[in-house]
């Protein structure tokens, strides 16, 4: 999730007070986008989903610093310890006091702790960008939605579980996409295998009654997206990276559209 770039370093004698923040932008969208579908699924906003919110943009900014450091493990960097502790110190104290109102979430914490570790030691063998570890770490910030959701209510329906499946399968569609632009993966066999599969487990979670049908066709938007990559796909592969930032964007924004309008009362 996190690269090693220059702006991490300021200059001596002030870089323990210069705050870092992660430069992983998509994982930005991915985390509000999940966080706000699992609060459409309340259908209410409390000061308990703005505290969620707090606590999961906190741990998501811990993560940045703290996996820098033990890519410099060789030597401490004071700015990655103070800020890395200081992001995760906030997550956990929200944490905490949330879930001494909502016990269920410590289930998730769990999740998330696990996740982090499992990033830890990919980082630590350079294997960070590995599909199944960023497919653990798309699982991770999605559960965002869950905690949105038992943040606000306290209650974990089985759909939520559907819900944050679907999330983490919508997004991690960008895993395989972006391999397309580089010589090594451009083969679109991959990308079928996962597309195909994921839209097989959509139906299942639709089948179980995990999903109800409206929000399982929201996952649809991935394959036009995916669909419009295969018809472009010499442009896709040369295209500057902001517009593929912007094809991401625009389909996780259209995706929370139909995740909200599906969630309403009708």
């Amino acid at each position: 999730m996190t690269t090693a770039t220059s702006q991490q370093f300021a200059p001596p004698g002030k870089s323990w007070y210069v705050p870092t923040f992660s430069p992983e932008h998509g994982v930005y969208v991915v985390l509000l986008v999940s966080f706000l579908t699992g609060a459409a699924a309340t259908q209410q906003w409390t000061w308990t989903t703005t505290l969620a919110l707090m606590c999961a943009f906190a741990g998501f900014q811990a993560e940045h610093p703290l996996t820098l450091q033990i890519k410099q493990r060789r030597s401490w960097k004071p700015r990655f310890l103070v800020w890395g502790g200081l992001y995760a110190g906030i997550a956990l104290g929200i944490a905490g006091y949330l879930s001494l109102q909502r016990p269920m979430l410590l289930w998730l914490y769990l999740g998330a702790i696990a996740a982090f570790l499992v990033d830890s030691v990919a980082v630590l063998y350079r294997r960070q960008k590995s599909i199944w570890n960023e497919l653990v770490t798309f699982a991770a910030v999605c559960l965002a939605a869950p905690l949105a959701a038992i943040a606000t209510t306290g209650t974990a329906p089985i759909t939520l579980l559907g819900l944050w499946l679907l999330n983490t399968l919508f997004f991690s569609s960008a895993i395989f996409t972006v391999k397309l632009r580089k010589p090594k993966t451009q083969s679109p066999v991959l990308n079928l295998v996962y597309h195909g599969t994921a839209t097989l487990i959509v139906l299942g979670l639709w089948y179980v009654g995990w999903l109800t049908g409206l929000t399982a066709i929201a996952f649809g938007v991935v394959l036009l997206k995916f669909g419009f990559i295969l018809w472009q796909l010499e442009w896709y592969k040369t295209t500057d990276i902001e517009n593929v930032a912007f094809l991401e964007t625009f389909s996780a924004i259209l995706f929370l559209i139909l995740i909200a309008i599906c969630c309403q009362p009708w």
